[in-house]
């Protein structure tokens, strides 16, 4: 029994040795963390998602594999001994508040930033775009923005943590499920793969 409470604790500390593997998952477990506690359980839990207020009823907020991940590439492109580093975005929350024509979604996103071979402690910036569609994939809202963190000299991680919000209008007749919010980083950095 004590080895099944263990599993999460290792497989934890496996994620931040090993930067180049991803772990993520979809599934949702409680309710959206105070913003103050959002990069926190990002350092201690690398890929659970938390659901947010509202439940079913208030759009989802997700990132596609793909776009949880950017790597920086200094030489090739996909050669693990080139990378400078790698961001992660390993959690994603949200909350709903609902009127009569629109839904205002409060967003979390946080993750980390790991080092690679090429890379140096310091300050990372990374840009990540926001888009808000509807069932047919018409954009109603957008944003863009740059999330930055300090990789500390003898640590190979650094810890990022965003909170906003988005707007946009709901049709009469659909649902607020309907609707998703995306959370991407671009891939406009140099030698980003």
């Amino acid at each position: 029994m004590a080895s099944v409470l263990l599993l999460p604790v290792l497989l934890a500390a496996c994620a931040v040795s090993n930067p180049f593997r991803s772990s993520s998952s979809d599934t949702a477990t409680s309710a959206m963390p105070p913003p103050d506690q959002l990069q926190q359980i990002t350092k201690t839990d690398a890929g659970t998602d938390i659901a947010g207020g509202g439940g079913a009823h208030c759009p989802q907020v997700v990132a596609w594999p793909a776009d949880r991940l950017l790597t920086i590439y200094k030489g090739t492109v996909g050669d693990n001994l080139a990378v400078v580093h790698r961001g992660e975005i390993t959690k994603l929350s949200r909350e709903c508040q609902f009127y009569a024509d629109r839904v205002i979604v409060k967003y979390g996103f946080a993750g980390r930033v790991l080092l690679g071979p090429k890379g140096q402690p310091g300050t990372v910036t990374l840009p990540v775009s926001i888009r808000a569609s509807d069932s047919e994939r018409k954009t109603l809202a957008s944003d863009q923005m740059k999330i930055s963190t300090t990789i500390p000299v003898g640590s190979p991680v650094g810890y990022f943590s965003m909170v906003k919000e988005i707007s946009f209008p709901v049709r009469t007749g659909t649902r607020p499920e309907d609707y998703k919010v995306f959370v991407a980083f671009e891939r406009t950095v140099p030698g980003s793969g």
